[in-house]
């Protein structure tokens, strides 16, 4: 291919608001369009092409990664009643294996569920739900097979290794945690989650073992297309939990586990604004709340008398403090908290109050997230540890003594010394004052000369945080000189709440103005100048690299834009796109005026101009529900169309067989970093 591909313009005029604008590349849309897989592949070909050179770099960058990775490896064993579970990776397989040992760990294994067979014939394989009954006779699991998030339902009896005749189709799968699905105490009701024509899980069913899915009973419909429909099992596995959400509010049905033909009750009807999550313990439940708490509180309230009227605060807003999330024990109450930017655990009696104390962390910039504890009268407390220079670690802490107890560290088996390196935070400083946090990890000996390439990672949305943890494959580029850096800016939660409120709606620009202060600050300090600092953005983090290129174009030497949210206003005006109507608490709607005028004022495809633009790497997945293939690439078309200068690249690179979390299997993930990698140093140099 002699040069880039060219996508057709066919103007498209939309009218808003008395305004309208021409979208050339509109068409893109339409996926079954020959014309469009056609350029898709074409962009595939050319960027195929530009990184040709980069192949053996790509396969050394591979195989460091993978030599970091230990292979054959397993998880710590979780006890749950006389049975230990855990997952196994062999080497040279992609998927875990998900295993349990009964009575001992000693034990023989038994393999309940090989991901690797399910794959099997397919280029994408996720598992969604997982759930052992609580008999420990039967898993429930679904899998997604293409990354489109639709999950099939199957139910395997451990006791004879069959499956039940029966499978159930377009079920809620989570992506990131293995819920979406509880079993009822006796062991044959399974309470499950379907998703509606826009893939927004809104039908709640029950299911009988045995029994045909089509006669399956509709227990709730969230018909309030900004709702999401959740369920969950409490920690204490006494109740069903039925969780609608939107962004600004939450409403919660509960249901004894012991009686699952009874009709689930409404805990507090939903008021806008009102957020609250709720957690049993006993006879009351804890009820973490926004109520006049912008931090959240703390409340408890009787079985009996769930409504607002009946809560009583145990723990009150602090405004340095945010409550992140409640796991209740028998004869403890856990906080996950923010302060200060970092995440610390809070411990006391159940009455909140006594007996308080926080766990000890051991590095100055660390993360960690909490592990199941499906064991409700536990004293151990687990959690895993990490920070930029220490990999992942599986701790016990033990709440009755304080003691901390390592179960396992992640291995590197080809060698890493974290003496090497260092790891701090600093601050930058937004336009309007605001001190910007940034986690830096890089050798130690770095020379603040301006000549070192950087990579500046960032998200800022849905109050979601970027906490400072390990990545084994980011030390292929901190080896070579590289300094790795994380903009903590507003739209996440790191600083509290605020920090997301001050990020988002009507705030929005915040975010950005934030992160270009961070890209601004390593260049004063003397860590890295405009040729060698790239930043980089997944998701709605594409949007922020997006909204960084248009707003400063001239500012980075390379940007890469995974599976981005480019096409802001054309996104949210479609109410069809899965994921649209939820969103306009984190956005704004704009059929709204005001929304529109400020969302057009940053989103990155309405605001590309004829200038000079670094060199940029977009992903996009051709089955993603949530960023749809079309946004990347109408971004790369019109991008390209627009440049002015011919000395950087625009590349797009689609994964026809995958969703929004790109490649399933571990070694296919490493081959896609490695890609990601070998464009940066392509693009930005090596220090050593």
């Amino acid at each position: 291919m002699s040069s880039f591909p060219i996508a057709p313009k066919k103007p498209h005029p939309i009218t808003q608001h008395n305004q309208t604008r021409i979208d050339n590349y509109f068409w893109l849309r339409e996926r079954e369009n020959p014309a469009t897989l056609q350029y898709l592949h074409s962009e595939d070909d050319y960027q195929q092409e530009m990184t040709g050179h980069t192949l053996a770099l790509q396969e050394t960058l591979f195989q460091e990664m993978k030599a970091r990775l230990q292979e054959d490896d397993s998880s710590v064993p979780e006890q749950i009643d006389d049975f230990f579970y855990y997952t196994r990776n062999a080497k040279n397989q992609q998927y875990p294996l998900y295993c349990r040992k009964h009575g001992s760990i000693e034990a023989p294994e038994e393999v309940l569920l090989d991901q690797n067979a399910l794959a099997e014939g397919h280029s994408f394989c996720r598992v969604g739900a997982y759930s052992i009954s609580p008999d420990h006779t039967k898993l429930a699991y679904s899998v997604d097979e293409d990354g489109s998030e639709k999950c099939v339902l199957y139910i395997k009896d451990l006791t004879n290794g069959q499956h039940l005749p029966e499978k159930i189709h377009n079920t809620y799968g989570d992506v990131y945690d293995h819920e979406g699905i509880a079993w009822a105490n006796d062991n044959q009701s399974l309470f499950y989650v379907r998703l509606d024509a826009s893939q927004r899980p809104a039908k709640l069913y029950r299911h009988l073992l045995g029994q045909n899915p089509a006669n399956d009973p509709l227990l709730y419909h969230e018909s309030d297309e900004s709702y999401f429909l959740f369920v969950l099992k409490s920690h204490s596995q006494a109740y069903i939990l039925a969780f609608s959400h939107a962004t600004t509010t939450d409403e919660w049905r509960i249901l004894p586990a012991d009686q699952p033909q009874a009709d689930f009750k409404l805990f507090q009807p939903r008021q806008t604004g009102l957020e609250y999550t709720i957690e049993h313990h006993g006879q009351s439940f804890f009820v973490r709340t926004n109520e006049n708490a912008q931090n959240f509180r703390l409340m408890k309230t009787a079985l009996t008398a769930t409504e607002r009227e009946n809560w009583q605060e145990i723990i009150p807003h602090r405004a340095d403090t945010l409550i992140d999330e409640i796991q209740a024990f028998e004869n403890y109450l856990v906080l996950h908290e923010r302060k200060n930017g970092l995440k610390q655990i809070r411990i006391s009696d159940p009455d909140g109050q006594t007996n308080l104390r926080y766990v000890p962390f051991p590095e100055p910039v660390y993360t960690y997230s909490p592990e199941n504890n499906h064991h409700f009268a536990s004293n151990t407390l687990r959690f895993s540890y990490s920070s930029l220079v220490t990999p992942k670690s599986i701790i016990d802490f033990d709440i009755q003594n304080g003691h901390w107890q390592l179960k396992k560290q992640d291995e590197i088996p080809s060698g890493y010394d974290p003496s090497l390196f260092t790891c701090q935070r600093e601050f930058a400083t937004a336009p309007d004052g605001t001190r910007i946090p940034i986690s830096l990890l890089y050798k130690k000996g770095l020379k603040l000369d301006g000549q070192n390439p950087t990579l500046l990672y960032g998200y800022g949305s849905y109050g979601m945080s970027v906490d400072p943890g390990f990545n084994a494959s980011r030390l292929s580029l901190v080896e070579r000189g590289f300094v790795f850096a994380i903009g903590h800016i507003r739209g996440g939660s790191e600083m509290g709440r605020a920090w997301y409120e001050n990020g988002k709606m009507l705030k929005k620009r915040n975010t950005f103005t934030d992160f270009i202060a961070c890209a601004e600050h390593l260049i004063s300090s003397g860590y890295t100048t405009t040729p060698k600092l790239a930043i980089m953005g997944r998701s709605a983090g594409g949007l922020l690299v997006g909204a960084a290129l248009t707003l400063r174009p001239d500012l980075f030497g390379a940007v890469i834009a995974a599976v981005p949210f480019m096409d802001v206003i054309n996104t949210m005006s479609d109410p069809s796109i899965p994921l649209t109507t939820i969103e306009y608490d984190q956005w704004g709607n704009p059929e709204d005026k005001e929304y529109f005028d400020y969302m057009i004022s940053y989103s990155p495809y309405d605001n590309l101009r004829a200038t000079a633009y670094p060199n940029i790497l977009i992903s996009a997945g051709l089955n993603d529900p949530r960023v749809a293939y079309w946004e990347p690439a109408k971004f790369a078309a019109k991008l390209r169309d627009l440049k002015t200068n011919s000395d950087t690249l625009v590349l797009l690179k689609t994964n026809f067989e995958a969703g929004h979390a790109g490649a399933s299997g571990r070694y296919d993930y490493l081959k896609e970093v490695a890609f990601e990698y070998a464009f940066l140093i392509d693009r930005l140099g090596t220090r050593t």
